[in-house]
């Protein structure tokens, strides 16, 4: 359990959770710049140089992986796997909504959007509206930094600044989301920072905002094993050492690690949807962007990507 959090807590995309979503930019940048890159993401740059988080700016320093290399070999090696994992997961939710577009739907919601340029990159089909919930300062960083260097959303772009604890379905239905239109619903880099009855809650109001026909994706986390946990953050604070990274936010002080949290596909298929789920590890197989790392044999220390449909 998180000994940061709170019931009210608040951030910006330079502190708390929101830092989170400049990690995982960075991650889209880093990969984009690659020689045979999985996915691109040419704001993820644009949005991670202007977050002012020290930290995660320092990753896109083209020299990082092999000063880390030369530090930890075995660190270097989980980062790598780490920014590949990234690269996967994009890559995954990118295809769902090409599939979900594809079938016809044309009403997007992103949970917890954070730097998330899906409503900027992707060909949306003409008359789709992508809904981004986030907090206030978060939607306010993106779409003004994209806004000065000129870049402009494919498709009806709405931010809903609200908190995923308060009223969240009301403030999307006054931003103009309908309920009976079939809607592609995305969790992704979420579901970890919910203790496990408010996981439970949010898909309980997804599922009451979902036409027939709709669909959800979600990356799904599972209980992870505390000495596995104690392992990685005393790695990460070797390698920051090292090379002389701030250690400015620990992510894990930020999630929750509840044992009784629901397995997302059983969950939706239980309340109406026709779910199944990929492990991560297969898609990063299938993908060729596994590699060998320490927790490499531990099947909780990685995500399923879970999707939906309503029935």
């Amino acid at each position: 359990m998180s000994n940061l959090r709170t019931d009210d807590d608040t951030w910006d995309i330079a502190t708390s959770v929101g830092s989170t979503a400049v990690m995982v930019a960075a991650a889209r940048a880093g990969e984009t710049d690659s020689a045979d890159p999985l996915i691109r993401d040419p704001y993820a740059r644009i949005l991670v140089e202007g977050a002012g988080t020290g930290v995660w700016e320092t990753i896109l320093d083209d020299s990082m992986a092999d000063r880390l290399a030369n530090a930890d070999p075995e660190a270097a090696a989980v980062f790598a796997h780490m920014r590949n994992y990234q690269a996967v997961r994009t890559h995954f939710f990118d295809a769902f909504f090409t599939d979900a577009a594809a079938a016809g739907i044309r009403q997007i919601v992103i949970l917890a959007s954070g730097l998330d340029s899906r409503a900027y990159r992707l060909d949306w089909p003409a008359g789709t509206h992508v809904y981004e919930i986030d907090q206030p300062k978060v939607l306010e960083y993106k779409s003004a930094t994209l806004a000065a260097h000129g870049a402009h959303p494919r498709a009806e772009r709405h931010e809903v600044p609200v908190d995923l604890r308060q009223d969240w379905p009301a403030a999307l239905k006054e931003h103009g989301f309908d309920p009976a239109q079939p809607t592609a619903w995305l969790a992704e880099g979420l579901l970890m920072y919910l203790p496990a009855e408010a996981q439970d809650r949010l898909f309980e109001l997804i599922t009451d905002l979902s036409a027939p026909g709709s669909r959800v994706s979600a990356e799904a986390v599972g209980h992870h094993n505390e000495e596995r946990r104690e392992q990685m953050r005393e790695r990460f604070e070797k390698f920051a050492d090292q090379l002389g990274i701030e250690r400015a936010i620990d992510i894990q002080n930020l999630t929750y690690n509840d044992a009784h949290r629901a397995d997302v596909t059983d969950w939706l298929n239980a309340h109406g949807w026709r779910a199944s789920g990929q492990p991560s590890t297969d898609e990063m197989r299938r993908l060729g962007r596994w590699i060998e790392v320490p927790m490499g044999d531990d099947p909780d220390a990685f995500a399923t990507f879970v999707v939906a449909e309503k029935v």
